[in-house]
């Protein structure tokens, strides 16, 4: 091996978090993995790596080192890039996480055909709907869903994601029509059990009317669960409420199984971003891929035309 691979060893020990989850990451023995560092270390006659049965911590003279690999491999990496810009097809390993219910729903069917545009590349997909380390998991990108917060990744917004309130009509006759904020607060709520800005842990939800004034109506919620998927079977089969994003709801309420609420108030927007370390350099696979994603959804997705 030589020094390039080296350095690109002791960086995936650092953001994997130790020698045993690098070896897991790489598919190699953590035996091997000890050696190769220890090699590394022989040939620049200092210890990168304190070590003990626990943890590894950089040190001093590792963290230099582990500042400036990282630089060589992403100038590498780049001029790679550069060197190879003919729009050939990529190839290597991508490894990438999002979220169960829109993955399935939405991306499949473009990670199907980004996949045939590039039959050399090693697609590595894990459904995760919790924020993951992405450094520590090896992930060169994850789709998310949310306000981002971690300062330490670089984002890039894919498309607009709209929230919408339903029911069934069976419910709302029963209920003789939900139009206002009293009305709302009388209905039983199937909540979301992932619980962002817009919905919090008391079951609350934010309103903004046609003056822009907000207002937060308590529901009532008779069922909570994770996945939206199920909350709108159930609303469908009249239990509640539901207040999910209109990529999950959007057919239903095209088939007249669901119906929107709340008509005359503007519910909050959030983003579906592609997110990514900011300490790396991006690859043109990844690059590509949310090149793709972005050209295909959009400012006006399809699951808002309903």
């Amino acid at each position: 091996m030589g020094q390039l691979e080296d350095m690109a060893l002791l960086v995936r020990i650092v953001d994997a978090g130790g020698i045993g989850k690098a070896a897991e990451q790489l598919n190699m023995a953590k035996s091997a993995v000890s050696k190769r560092l220890k090699e590394l270390e022989n040939r620049l006659g200092t210890q990168l790596l304190s070590r003990t049965t626990r943890k590894s911590a950089l040190t001093e003279a590792g963290a230099l080192y582990y500042q400036r690999a990282i630089s060589i491999i992403d100038e590498v990496a780049e001029l790679n890039a550069q060197t190879h810009a003919v729009k050939t097809s990529l190839s290597g390993t991508l490894k990438i996480t999002m979220p169960l219910s829109f993955g399935l729903l939405h991306l499949t069917p473009l990670i199907d055909e980004f996949s045939q545009l590039h039959p050399k590349l090693n697609l590595q997909i894990d459904f995760i709907d919790r924020h993951i380390d992405l450094l520590a998991g090896g992930y060169e990108l994850a789709i998310r869903i949310a306000e981002l917060k971690d300062s330490s990744l670089q984002a890039r917004r894919l498309t607009p994601i709209n929230h919408v309130l339903c029911a069934s009509p069976d419910y709302i006759t029963k209920h003789g029509g939900i139009e206002t904020v009293a009305e709302l607060t009388q209905c039983d709520f199937l909540q979301y059990g992932n619980l962002g800005q817009n919905v919090n842990a008391q079951g609350k939800v934010v309103l903004t009317d046609s003056e822009g004034t907000s207002h937060t109506v308590q529901l009532h919620t008779v069922m909570k669960a994770n996945n939206g998927d199920f909350l709108k079977a159930m609303a469908i089969k009249g239990k509640g409420v539901c207040y999910l994003p209109s990529f999950i709801t959007y057919q239903a309420i095209q088939a007249g199984q669901l119906v929107p609420l709340m008509s005359n108030y503007q519910l909050p927007t959030m983003y579906a971003y592609a997110v990514y370390p900011q300490t790396r350099f991006l690859s043109e696979r990844c690059r590509s891929l949310i090149d793709f994603i972005a050209k295909h959804f959009g400012e006006h997705p399809y699951w808002d035309e309903y």
